[in-house]
């Protein structure tokens, strides 16, 4: 048995599991799914092609499934969907994805605060927390255990690495590695999320080889291919090491923090050349 509320509109066509709540003034379009035990709070708005996990919350006046804001959208089928156990809080917005069959996706036990807005083709992983106003542009992925602190935008198409703890107030232009803390605009690393790390009982052992990995990155002054390879030749490819790696070598974006730097060695080089010309 479901507890509706006699003003919630609830469309014919939508799927309500079992023990799902809907409270007063939400409104519930045909093609959406809420599975068992959802709670849906006053004034929520889920439309388009969306499911609910299991015992997720979704708090007054957010809007879950509606059009995305790409201006590229032709009305193809598209698709939302949130993972189980997880709190959705007040006026957060999660539109839908733009081109055929494409989907949003917000993993499991994930705290998206109040006025977050997650835009088209995103992908969220588990355990990830939005503060209070972060939010995501177009094909941004967020990876498992990510925090992002508020009012932080995040430009499209970047990542955020498992584990990241994204500074508030932050301007997130590029890809933010796994394992890293950092905030600012512009946004600096602080270095590995040590604490982040401890909390979530990562061994000693395996800090001491993300850190080696870290300094090897963005210490070393090697261009990013060669100090990826020295990580590969001098640091045990433990899983979590082995993914750093592979989301460094395979950024499309270009990692924070390292194209300044770059950027200031070819300068200098040049400098030197014209005075030894």
């Amino acid at each position: 048995m479901s507890n509706i509320h006699p003003t919630a509109i609830v469309e014919t066509g939508a799927k309500i599991g079992e023990n799902v709540t809907i409270e007063a003034y939400a409104v519930i379009k045909g093609t959406v799914i809420l599975e068992d035990n959802v709670v849906i709070k006053s004034h929520v708005y889920i439309d388009g092609h969306t499911t609910i996990g299991e015992g997720t919350t979704i708090w007054p006046f957010a809007s879950i499934g509606t059009k995305t804001q790409d201006l590229k959208f032709r009305g193809e089928k598209t698709f939302v969907k949130i993972g189980k156990y997880c709190e959705i809080r007040e006026f957060a917005t999660i539109n839908s994805s733009c081109q055929e069959n494409s989907v949003v996706q917000v993993g499991d036990h994930c705290l998206i605060m109040a006025s977050c807005h997650v835009a088209h083709n995103c992908v969220v992983g588990d355990h990830v927390i939005m503060s209070n106003g972060a939010m995501l542009a177009g094909h941004v992925i967020v990876e498992d255990h990510a925090i992002i602190g508020g009012v932080t935008p995040i430009h499209q198409f970047s990542r955020i690495g498992r584990y990241a703890m994204v500074g508030g107030f932050s301007r997130v232009t590029h890809d933010v590695p796994p394992y890293t803390i950092g905030a600012g605009s512009p946004y600096k690393l602080g270095g590995l999320n040590i604490i982040g790390l401890k909390r979530n009982h990562f061994a000693y052992e395996i800090r001491k080889d993300l850190y080696k990995a870290f300094k090897l990155t963005y210490r070393s002054g090697l261009h990013l291919e060669e100090a990826l390879e020295k990580v590969e030749n001098e640091i045990p490819l433990t899983p979590h090491v082995q993914h750093w790696v592979d989301f460094c070598r395979n950024s499309k974006r270009g990692l924070i923090g390292l194209q300044g730097a770059f950027q200031e060695q070819e300068e200098e080089i040049e400098e030197l050349l014209e005075e030894n010309v």
